[in-house]
């Protein structure tokens, strides 16, 4: 069951809350399939930004995991949590391709399952793991935009 507990299992997770919600309610039919496509690129895109400076950085990627190093390139300079934001306007743009603004309420309680189980003990990790770096780090840049 631990590997149901990563970010992809609960963004899988909330797009089929926002199906469920769409099966409801979808009055925007097919009017915003392609801006939705657009969010979903630009999540995926990302991730795969974000990947590729951890990779650089020859550090983990995995959620839970202590860090080797502190990871300030690429998508970092700007938050501390690109991939997660990119789930968040994955989750967006499902939302819209599914033509329900109504899903678009979901994206609450997705941010702060994020939050509570990913990005908060995480930072503590990376409090514990690097120091000064990372405090350093964290004044300097926001944990979303």
């Amino acid at each position: 069951m631990k590997h149901l507990n990563t970010p992809p299992a609960w963004l899988i997770g909330f797009i089929a809350a926002a199906w469920g919600l769409a099966r409801l309610w979808a009055p925007l039919g097919e009017a915003l399939v392609w801006p939705g496509r657009g969010l979903v690129a630009a999540g995926i895109a990302l991730i795969v930004w974000s990947a590729l400076a951890f990779r650089q950085a020859r550090t983990t990627i995995v959620p839970h995991r202590a860090p080797s190093a502190l990871v300030e390139a690429g998508p970092y300079r700007f938050s501390r949590n690109p991939i997660y934001l990119a789930d968040l306007v994955i989750l967006a743009g499902a939302a819209l391709i599914l033509g329900a603004p109504l899903a678009l309420i979901l994206l609450a309680p997705f941010r702060a399952v994020l939050l509570r189980l990913f990005i908060l003990p995480e930072e503590v990790v990376l409090e514990r793991d690097l120091g000064p770096a990372y405090l350093d780090y964290k004044a300097r840049v926001r944990r979303w935009l």
